[in-house]
């Protein structure tokens, strides 16, 4: 038996969610007193991929095939559930985001197997196996029992952390069999030059209380001297004020950053569900009855036209600019 981790890469490199994963199928292998399996598809350098022991993973199976780099769901559901049996895994670890609320279902599926989402903890039990989760938009939390043998979790990023616990391993390169592969990429265009949501550590976010496009120069320079990503309410991207890609809430992305600053955002319930997740809420807003601050951590009640200016003014003392 062992644990297998999906650890998805960018452009070659791991970022923190990767790392977060492992230190998490590593906690839940010491439970079940076995290893852990890492397994990485396209073309990673072993600089790299020896990263990954740093936090647990025993044993690192690779996969440089042309073929998937496509990113065909169907087509990495199948080479997951391959190398899941070859390794006899008796638990299986993707992240919480687009690709591993794509692939889990499959998964599922095609190994017979228990699936629990939007983990937030490690088992609080092996038998029987039983983890939490987030429901209710994130208002309440379920414990799940899981009684399938082979047993599928998706965890929250950010939900359980990094915990360095260098391992030996070996590292195995494997040929899985494709026949799946049913989407041809005809062009690849990435946005440059910004931080993407789901990736941020820190996210300064504008409602409506910012009156106007014209005045996002102050959400813009903060998140610049913080080195954060920029989010909007939907009432903005619903205006055209901010682009979609930024909407954050129930019906646009839902991020976990570690800080959040909410800047004239009134706190609509499907806002608060897609930030829930963040460790702190620091809240801008003129109204004291707004509903952000029962969410909020910290509360500023004022104008926000104002305040920005007076936040971003520190922060540049703070940082000597």
């Amino acid at each position: 038996m062992s644990v297998l981790v999906y650890t998805e890469n960018w452009d070659g490199k791991f970022k923190k969610l990767s790392f977060e994963l492992v230190s998490y199928a590593k906690e839940v292998a010491n439970k079940l007193n076995t290893s852990v399996t890492a397994l990485s598809i396209g073309n990673v350098d072993e600089s790299e991929l020896n990263k990954l022991c740093n936090y647990g993973a025993n044993k690192i199976v690779t996969i440089n095939n042309s073929k998937l780099y496509v990113v065909d769901n169907q087509a990495y559901t199948s080479v997951i559930a391959e190398v899941a049996v070859k390794e006899n895994a008796n638990v299986l670890v993707l992240a919480h985001n687009n690709t591993g609320k794509a692939i889990a279902p499959r998964l599922s599926v095609r190994l017979k197997a228990g699936l629990v989402t939007a983990v937030v903890a490690s088992p609080l039990s092996t038998e029987p196996f039983v983890v939490t989760k987030k429901v209710f938009t994130s208002k309440a939390f379920a414990k799940v029992t899981v009684k399938t043998p082979v047993k599928i979790l998706t965890l929250m990023q950010n939900a359980f952390g990094i915990c360095d616990s260098s391992e030996a391993f070996v590292t195995e390169q494997f040929e899985p069999t494709i026949n799946d592969v049913k989407t041809e990429v005809v062009e690849v265009s990435k946005v440059s030059g910004k931080i993407l949501l789901t990736d941020a550590e820190i996210v300064v976010s504008g409602g409506r209380g910012m009156k106007g496009p014209e005045n996002w120069g102050f959400i813009e320079e903060l998140a610049s001297l913080l080195g954060a990503g920029t989010a909007c309410s939907r009432p903005v991207s619903d205006e055209h004020w901010r682009t979609h890609e930024e909407h954050v809430g129930q019906t646009g992305k839902i991020i976990a950053p570690t800080l959040y600053i909410a800047c004239g955002i009134s706190g609509a319930i499907q806002h608060l569900g897609g930030i829930s997740s963040s460790k702190i809420i620091v809240a801008i807003n003129k109204d004291a009855d707004a509903p952000i601050f029962e969410a909020a951590d910290y509360g500023i009640v004022g104008d926000v036209m104002k305040i920005l200016p007076e936040m971003i003014a520190a922060v540049k003392e703070l940082k000597g600019i």
